[in-house]
């Protein structure tokens, strides 16, 4: 959609009664006048800053894996990067996170960074996928301004979106915990590991079959009506809606983030990997992608399980 940028400046000046004039400013100040003035450009810059922060994190905690010898897949290629001198905090929460076992008297501390890492997970891999129906809302939002309706900043919808991935973090990182406490070691090849991974496989793999997929998927691709007949001037129910999309987006990808601990939970390529098929299956119509995605997540289940059982045999 595209909108008249004389008619919303019209508007701003019947709505403040006056036309701003930013002239007394530098060049930085007239900069962050603009994005105050213009909520679109405020919640592109703070989405795509808050990606690149995670991917950053991320990125950062992936390589400081790969220097303890993890052992997940392209901690080869990773070990070849340029170590990053990090703050004290960054390295005990890395350390927190990346800790094979759960470490004596330390659960509370270690389960809050694991809700940290999942959730920048969900923000690098989830957060772009959104992009489409946060662009939608600003679109009806502009016209909606223009027309002289208040409207609600797009930033509390991004807010109630995150919000579900939040609740979500905390789910995963428990798995997380339990799988680690029920394995013998902390190895990548640990039989209760290769196990637990093999179980995820099984599960995303079955799950891109279900009709709740394709269902969830459904109101993912089309999110124009449901933020058009949904639409209000109240936070609150801004907020609600953006919980609404949260939790279709979470039934669409909760059963792809759990092939994470088949690869290892940080690992950068897959997480990339997920973040660009989430973002292909909810721009592509067609229902080959989602089949086809399952099929080999069966298949790579059914090996994985089959490694597992013998090196338990073994040990």
């Amino acid at each position: 959609m595209r909108l008249d940028q004389r008619g919303d400046s019209a508007h701003s000046v019947a709505m403040t009664g006056h036309q701003d004039d930013f002239s007394h400013l530098d060049r930085v100040g007239r900069a962050m006048a603009d994005i105050a003035r213009n909520p679109r450009l405020t919640v592109n810059v703070v989405v795509g800053a808050g990606i690149a922060l995670a991917w950053l994190f991320l990125a950062a905690m992936a390589i400081r894996g790969a220097e303890t010898g993890g052992g997940a897949p392209g901690d080869a290629l990773l070990r070849h990067l340029p170590q990053l001198p990090l703050p004290d905090v960054l390295e005990r929460f890395f350390a927190l996170c990346l800790s094979p076992a759960p470490l004596e008297g330390s659960i509370g501390p270690r389960a809050l960074a694991l809700i940290l890492m999942w959730f920048l997970m969900a923000i690098a891999t989830m957060l772009p996928s959104a992009a489409p129906m946060i662009r939608t809302y600003c679109e009806i939002a502009d016209t909606a301004r223009i027309k002289g309706d208040p409207v609600v900043h797009p930033l509390v919808l991004v807010a109630g979106y995150l919000s579900v991935w939040f609740v979500a973090s905390a789910m995963f990182a428990a798995l997380t915990l339990a799988v680690h406490a029920s394995a013998a070691s902390g190895q990548m090849y640990d039989p209760v590991l290769g196990i637990a991974g093999a179980f995820a496989l099984l599960v995303a793999g079955l799950y891109q079959f279900s009709g709740l997929k394709e269902a969830c998927l459904k109101k993912c691709r089309n999110p124009f009506s449901i933020l058009f007949s949904n639409w209000s001037a109240r936070a609150v129910r801004v907020f609600r809606l953006g919980i609404a999309q949260g939790l279709w987006c979470f039934g669409c990808c909760w059963a792809l983030m759990l092939v994470m601990f088949a690869v290892g939970v940080i690992n950068v390529f897959w997480m990339a990997l997920i973040g660009l098929f989430t973002l292909i299956e909810k721009q592509t119509a067609s229902r080959l992608p989602t089949r086809l995605a399952g099929a080999i997540l069966l298949v790579w289940a059914a090996a994985l399980l089959v490694v597992s059982l013998r090196v338990g045999e073994i040990q």
